[in-house]
């Protein structure tokens, strides 16, 4: 069974970088054809996807955060890392990470999600 596990601070100040990091159990985040994915959610809104990482270790960003994101992986402690740069209030969110399984083109695992404010 997979597991994933966010781990981060829950309080960033605004124009700060925030730093997220997804543990994974149960699985290899290098295995093919996995993407291990980036997600949040804002107060009252639908999910956003945010990025990905890919087993061959390429990435993917969603445009829409023009350039803020970067994520990376530590093969050695199986975990991938969130880094969304200049935030503001409106990045206030339940950060979530997931796997996305490249053959049956579906996200099959998640995390429970961490709460993250952007708040002076």
């Amino acid at each position: 069974q997979v597991q994933l596990q966010e781990s981060g601070p829950g309080l960033v100040k605004p124009s700060q970088t925030l730093s997220l990091s997804c543990t994974v159990s149960g699985g290899s985040i290098t295995t093919k054809y996995h993407y291990w994915n980036w997600i949040r959610q804002p107060p009252g809104k639908g999910l956003e996807w945010m990025g990905a990482i890919a087993y061959s270790g390429s990435t993917y960003y969603s445009p829409s955060l023009k350039g803020r994101t970067s994520i990376s992986r530590d093969t050695s402690k199986n975990h991938f890392t969130l880094q969304l740069s200049s935030v503001t209030p409106e990045d206030t969110a339940e950060y979530f990470c997931a796997r996305f399984h490249g053959e049956n083109r579906d996200m099959d695992y998640w995390g429970q999600g961490t709460q993250v404010t952007v708040s002076s």
